[in-house]
């Protein structure tokens, strides 16, 4: 009899242990998606009310093997252009994948600009921004830029605004969520906000950690007036 009484008691402490083990992680991702969102909420504006700042920085996304920009993009980039055409910004900093030959983002996002209306000589293109952090470092340490107005996805740009503000970039953000209701697919939207929480996880393990973007290399200044 004791001994069934020790061994239920062990295994409701080994159920406890592992519980803990098991939730502690996903409690940690939870509060700090909830950070990065708070720590946001004064920083995304509506394009008419932020502040000026010299560059945009617009993140790159899905781009079609056709060479047309994902709904999500091409909303980033149109809001970029409105950006530099209203004057907000005097710069568009491009930032993508482009890690295999046959796929890049910059370039698709540049020839989009273009026919916005950008000039090119106000186009800056990074074709290492194979992810956020990356993007956010590079822009400090490869573009020099010191201030910016981020572009995305309201679901991305806390996280862009926690990477780039603990970078040193003194940031702002628009959020383009122009098409939202008619074109992002809900499948797409659903798995771009889930996967907001471990990646927010690991922007902040690479923040503390001060891990280095894939690509680094000689600055690129961008220059503005």
């Amino acid at each position: 009899m004791r001994l069934s009484r020790l061994f239920k008691r062990t295994k409701r402490r080994w159920f406890v242990l592992i519980s803990l083990l098991v939730l502690s992680p996903l409690l940690a991702i939870i509060v700090l998606r909830a950070y990065s969102a708070w720590q946001a909420r004064d920083r995304i504006y509506a394009l008419a009310a932020v502040p000026k700042r010299p560059v945009a920085i617009v993140f790159g996304a899905q781009v079609y093997p056709s060479g047309r920009l994902s709904a999500m993009l091409a909303d980033r980039v149109t809001i970029g252009a409105e950006l530099y055409h209203t004057g907000k910004v005097q710069a568009l900093l491009l930032t993508g994948d482009n890690s295999i030959e046959d796929y890049n983002e910059p370039e698709a996002m540049r020839q989009f600009a273009l026919g916005l209306g950008v000039p090119d000589e106000a186009i800056v293109l990074d074709y290492a921004g194979f992810r956020t952090y990356d993007s956010c470092y590079r822009a400090r340490d490869i573009f020099q830029v010191n201030s910016a107005v981020l572009v995305s996805q309201d679901f991305h740009l806390d996280r862009a605004l926690l990477i780039c503000n603990a970078l040193g970039i003194d940031s702002v953000a628009v959020a383009a969520d122009m098409a939202r209701a008619e074109r992002y697919s809900t499948r797409a939207l659903l798995s771009s906000q889930l996967r907001e929480f471990p990646s927010t996880a690991l922007s902040v393990v690479d923040l503390l950690l001060g891990t280095k973007p894939t690509y680094l290399g000689d600055p690129l200044p961008i220059r503005v007036s």
